[in-house]
């Protein structure tokens, strides 16, 4: 940046939004978060004691979960004053489904004297379905209130981004004790959606087909796919196929025995990354008598905060680029 923009952007205050899909504070909070997500229907007792079951089996429970989301916002803001003082960056959180729910965070800056704002979501991919959604909420409360928003979209391809997970890859692939590394099939994941995307174009699929090949290619990965994993009970057809079904086709071909899940549309430690993947697909893969690892999350990484200060800044910021 020359010294002449530097100059103009001086004393500048930016409200950041980071919004994510937002977990319950507690256990007894569970079925008012779950009726959030059933858009005011409440679950039945079968369903509310699955969810419920699933948060107590996580070492912890529930808290660590939201935690992490605090760290990150936190851990956004200082990276942010750090790289780029010659402004003043505040981080508010908004959640889809618990609180402070988007509008709340919305409305606290600009109950803060916040003028001027970027919304981030915790999920480098866009879907109209997911990223698309918590814009349109944030979007709606901004221009109610008079408050001048720009968002983010997707940051998918991000070189930091990158480089973050494929340290990960190589990492994980160490655990493989006494196997050939080249023979560890890497499985890229992310949240399944609605298969009524695909008609829509929704650039959901290739964008995480486009993360993973990258950081295959980086981290000089030969053999891996892509599966979908943590989709919905909603009696409609989603993407697959399932990483559990993968899981149980790779022994029926006997493709592979030891499996590397990188869970690329996740970036913290939450329900599908310490349930879905290390209680769930580990109990799968132990009954096929598959190894199974998985990469470590980004939570609070440097090289993800630093991606996510680079795609805020730019936004901000991109009148004067």
């Amino acid at each position: 940046m020359s010294d002449q923009s530097i100059h103009r952007t001086s004393g500048r205050k930016v409200g950041v939004l980071v919004m994510s899909y937002g977990t319950p504070e507690s256990i007894e909070q569970v079925e008012a978060y779950y009726t959030h997500i059933r858009r005011g229907n409440p679950p039945s007792p079968e369903q509310l004691k699955d969810l419920t079951d699933r948060y107590e089996a996580i070492v912890g429970g529930v808290f660590p979960l939201r935690e992490n989301t605090d760290k990150q916002v936190k851990a956004l803001e200082t990276k942010l004053n750090e790289t780029y003082p010659h402004a003043s960056f505040v981080c508010y959180q908004g959640l889809k489904h618990a609180s402070p729910f988007i509008e709340d965070g919305v409305e606290r800056m600009a109950a803060d004297g916040i003028t001027e704002a970027v919304g981030v979501v915790l999920a480098p991919h866009y879907s109209i379905m997911s990223v698309g959604g918590y814009i349109k909420r944030a979007q709606e409360k901004a221009s109610e209130l008079g408050l001048k928003m720009s968002f983010v979209r997707s940051y998918h391809l991000h070189p930091k981004l990158i480089e973050a997970l494929a340290i990960r890859v190589e990492e994980a692939l160490s655990r493989f004790e006494g196997a050939d590394k080249d023979k560890v099939l890497v499985l890229f994941t992310a949240h399944s959606l609605p298969e009524k995307i695909l008609e829509m174009k929704d650039p959901y699929p290739e964008q995480l087909l486009e993360t993973s090949r990258a950081v295959a290619e980086r981290a000089g990965i030969a053999r891996w796919q892509f599966g979908w994993q943590s989709a919905g009970q909603t009696g409609v057809p989603w993407l697959g196929p399932d990483l559990l079904d993968v899981l149980r086709t790779v022994k029926q071909e006997n493709r592979a025995e030891h499996v590397l899940v990188c869970p690329v549309g996740f970036v913290s430690d939450h329900l599908e990354v310490l349930y879905d993947l290390d209680i769930e697909a580990q109990h799968t893969a132990r009954e096929l008598g598959i190894h199974l690892e998985r990469t470590r999350s980004l939570n609070t990484d440097p090289l993800y905060m630093e991606t996510l200060s680079d795609v805020v800044y730019a936004q901000a910021f991109a009148e004067e680029r």
